[in-house]
């Protein structure tokens, strides 16, 4: 899930000390990535999909302009910056959290949750063609091949994929592709912007619910009823998935560094999993939690460096159904924008 601009070549600006320690927000965070996608589910009972992301971009776009209005931030300027942040904003947000609600039409929320989880692995994949100072490892390609292995296990592949909604799966797998597809966009053209990274997101955040503004009036009615439940669902999707994640994620980046920050992706398809099947009772085979095991061992493989070249820049950020992705190497989001 979850959340999009990367990061600028500056070192990251140390913390201040916080009132709640660093392990209780890291859990939260991982709370509210993983409760995501129930939320969607819950949503799109009552809601079509682009309602349902239209809502939880409008609340999540709030949260981070409060933010910006107690701190005293200003929107950014310069034609191309809002250009940039336009494509930024569908690819990380308007297009990813519209395909996983679509999805969630079809298939269990925990799955969708899986599916998520597959995002560094289409990044690992993307970065290796698309930027010229990522280079091919054994450790990379092995990781890659296990983590698609670990896909093809939890989509049962031996059964001729028997029981699985095809076209709900395709739309989470995509959605999980379009984040890295999008970071990678963001890293060529707003890395090193000299705007905030609050000021970008803001404005990413911003241009993304206006499209869900254009878009969702041309494919939907009006609800002729707003059950309390999931609106509630959107609302905390909206307002806890997105913009509060976002803001709990950048301190977390400024305190304890982006590779430790960066490892709440592992946690979220776990308590997706469970959220799903204990609150939702969605029904679970043994291939999809063997096969999330293999998809995130795979994905952490892939993120994982040597120890000489720790201290080096790593390609593409783990992903999360948020705003602003969580940067790998050691420097700060301090511009633009990652459900």
């Amino acid at each position: 899930m979850s959340s999009s601009v990367p990061a600028s070549s500056a070192s990251v600006p140390s913390a201040p000390r916080r009132a709640v320690d660093w392990r209780l927000r890291f859990g939260l965070l991982s709370l509210v990535w993983g409760f995501s996608f129930l939320f969607m589910k819950v949503g799109t009972e009552s809601f079509a999909p682009f309602q349902v992301t239209l809502g939880r971009l409008a609340f999540g776009t709030a949260v981070v302009a409060a933010a910006m209005a107690v701190k005293r931030e200003r929107l950014p300027r310069g034609a191309w910056t809002w250009v940039h942040l336009a494509v930024a904003g569908f690819l990380l947000n308007a297009l990813p959290f519209s395909l996983f609600a679509f999805s969630e039409l079809t298939i269990p929320s925990s799955l969708a949750g899986i599916c998520n989880a597959t995002s560094p692995l289409w990044g690992m994949a993307l970065s290796l063609v698309a930027l010229s100072e990522d280079r091919p490892t054994r450790r990379r390609v092995a990781g890659l091949g296990i983590g698609f292995l670990g896909v093809l296990t939890v989509l049962g592949v031996w059964q001729g994929f028997h029981g699985l909604d095809v076209t709900g799966t395709a739309l989470a797998l995509l959605a999980s592709l379009s984040y890295p597809v999008g970071w990678i966009y963001v890293r060529r053209t707003l890395a090193g912007s000299s705007h905030s990274h609050l000021s970008l997101t803001g404005a990413q955040l911003g241009l993304a619910t206006l499209q869900l503004a254009v878009v969702t009036p041309l494919f939907t009615s009006v609800p002729s009823s707003f059950p309390v439940l999931p609106l509630l669902a959107v609302a905390a999707l909206g307002v806890l998935g997105t913009g509060v994640a976002f803001l709990i994620q950048y301190d977390l980046v400024a305190e304890i560094g982006p590779t430790t920050a960066q490892m709440v992706t592992y946690f979220t398809p776990v308590i997706a999993t469970a959220a799903g099947v204990v609150l939702l009772g969605e029904s679970l085979s043994w291939s999809t939690p063997v096969g999330a095991v293999i998809v995130l061992a795979g994905a952490a493989l892939t993120q994982s460096r040597p120890r000489a070249d720790r201290g080096k820049a790593a390609p593409v950020p783990a992903p999360a159904p948020v705003p602003v992705p969580v940067p790998r190497d050691s420097a700060p989001v301090r511009q633009g924008t990652r459900a």
